[in-house]
């Protein structure tokens, strides 16, 4: 537990510190943010620099007596950059007052990009409009020994906790870049990515595939040799977030942006029906999208959805994205994305797409996520699962899951899901597709243990096995779970909404004989009532007072 809360301090001083720094100058959050979040990974690059260093003299050959210098090759071997000297944080902590700071930053950031071809043209080169003390202290924070010492992927995580913090203040013209770790984690929970081509054609800043690879290598795999990432952002700002966020993880992807990017006119990389996994968290509700234009480009498996006859522009492209997703998967694919809560039961072509989708059988696993998961927005979402290789036992069958009222509050407008809850949802999924051995192996009480009091241990085991046994054995659950077939969905004019299937829990009887109880409220209200008037009077004597004086 130490060591889980002694990160938690790190990543909240830093950002404090930093914070303070910004707020201190003239500069805006978006000015700040990007080269914020460089310098992070300067750092992190300059950790893994000097690790995998001390790896190689170890055993390094000498040559006249002399070892033979180490090459930017043997780095590459190692998935980690070669950084020349002057792009190596501590160079860089220690020049001395009278030497540009700005400048030097600038140059090792240009440096860093000759290593690296995904790097190429994203790192910023803007350090000149900082001030040199702003700078040095910047530097001086995030020089901080602890990164080194508690080790592990911790500057990948703080990178990670300053760009949530980042989402609060930084909006992207087309809404929030960052998706919230918990959505996230859910999403790569139900998919269980191992190898194979893997596509978020709105990528973001690039939880998709920092998540994904956590999950891969996290299974004793190389996320790097068993996954191929493709990324698509109309957003340049956003690209260059996802290309520092993979870099800061050490994954490698291609990543288009622009307007080539744009996913409702183009492929940008050819995938339609090859891919293994597909993730998304789009923007919802875009409308203006040109019908012509989106026609031409594909995807569309089930059709347009609806288009307005005058302007021949679609009012609404939630069913534009969910229809690419799936046109995206290969034979045995798998999605997982978010999506507004309203697709789940639109109407008019929403409605008729949704039913061809419904009847390929290949809806997997539909979940209701309440409010307050977003940074940025207050309003719930679903979460869509398709799996073109589902079980035979389910192939006409779709498990509904309503979490809309299963959370963990963070603060009074950020909700997540705890670890422990969603080691839970995954359970209702893995007794879903008959993997009962996956629900039996043990819960990582270990390691969950280390993050949560043991109170919150027990209650969140006791919530599972109270419903599923200690077996694990799926039953539908009143207001939380429903395995639902092709035949009951239709008899729901085809709605994916869980909260149609699973209904609502009886509210429990806490013993409190209601009338009475209202019979006491109404006492104490008269009372409070009666103190108001005399205070209020008091106050009136009070006032004549002072108006005679």
């Amino acid at each position: 537990m130490t060591e889980k809360i002694n990160i938690r301090k790190l990543e909240a001083d830093l950002w404090e510190s930093a914070d303070l720094l910004r707020a201190g100058s003239k500069l805006t959050s978006s000015q700040y943010c990007m080269p914020v979040l460089a310098l992070l990974f300067l750092r992190y690059a300059y950790s893994r620099f000097k690790m995998v260093e001390a790896e190689l003299l170890k055993n390094r050959p000498s040559r006249g007596g002399r070892v033979i210098p180490v090459e930017p090759s043997d780095f590459a071997a190692k998935s980690a950059l070669y950084l020349p000297r002057e792009a190596q944080f501590d160079y860089l902590v220690n020049l001395s007052d009278d030497q540009p700071l700005g400048e030097a930053v600038n140059r090792a950031m240009a440096l860093v990009e000759e290593q690296s071809e995904q790097l190429t043209g994203i790192l910023p080169k803007s350090y000149t409009m900082f001030s040199d003390e702003l700078l040095r202290e910047l530097l001086r924070i995030f020089n901080n020994k602890t990164l080194d010492e508690i080790g592990g992927d911790v500057i990948g995580r703080i990178y990670e906790y300053f760009l949530s913090k980042f989402a609060k203040a930084v909006a992207s013209d087309d809404g929030v870049f960052f998706t919230p770790k918990s959505l996230v984690k859910m999403l790569v929970n139900v998919l269980e990515p191992e190898q194979g081509v893997m596509l978020d054609p709105a990528c973001g800043s690039g939880g998709m595939f920092v998540q994904t690879g956590d999950f891969v290598n996290a299974g004793g795999m190389n996320a790097n040799t068993q996954m191929t990432f493709y990324g698509q952002e109309k957003v340049e700002y956003n690209a260059q977030l996802c290309l520092m966020n993979m870099a800061v993880h050490g994954l490698n992807g291609r990543i288009v942006s622009g307007d080539e990017a744009n996913s409702f006119y183009h492929d940008a990389h050819n995938l339609a029906g090859k891919c293994d996994y597909v993730m998304a968290n789009p923007p919802f509700n875009v409308d203006k999208v040109k019908s012509e234009s989106a026609s031409a480009a594909g995807r569309l498996p089930f059709g347009l959805p609806g288009v307005n006859a005058k302007t021949k522009e679609i009012g609404n492209a939630n069913y534009l994205w969910i229809s690419y997703f799936y046109a995206y998967l290969n034979d045995h694919g798998r999605a997982g994305f978010v999506m507004a809560s309203s697709a789940t039961d639109s109407a008019n072509k929403d409605r008729d797409i949704r039913e061809k989708l419904v009847l390929t059988g290949d809806v997997d696993v539909m979940v209701s996520v309440g409010n307050n998961f977003f940074y940025t927005l207050s309003l719930p979402c679903s979460l869509w699962f398709f799996d073109k290789a589902k079980r035979l036992e389910n192939k006409n069958r779709v498990l509904f899951i309503d979490a809309r009222n299963y959370y963990t509050v963070v603060d009074r407008t950020l909700n997540e899901w705890s670890e422990w809850q969603l080691k839970n949802l995954q359970a209702i999924v893995h007794l879903y597709r008959g993997e009962q051995d996956k629900y039996k192996s043990p819960s990582n009480e270990a390691e969950l243990a280390v993050t949560l009091e043991a109170k919150d241990t027990v209650n969140e085991a006791i919530w599972l096995t109270s419903k599923f046994g200690l077996e694990g054995e799926y039953q539908d659950v009143l207001g939380l779970c429903k395995i639902a077939t092709i035949d009951e969905i239709s008899e729901k004019n085809y709605s994916l909404t869980p909260g149609a299937y699973v209904g609502v829990a009886e509210v429990e009887d806490d013993g409190v004989d209601f009338h009475e109880r209202m019979n006491e409220i109404h006492t104490e209200l008269a009372s409070l009532n009666k103190e108001a008037n005399v205070l209020m009077s008091e106050i009136m004597k009070e006032w004549e007072t002072l108006n005679t004086k």
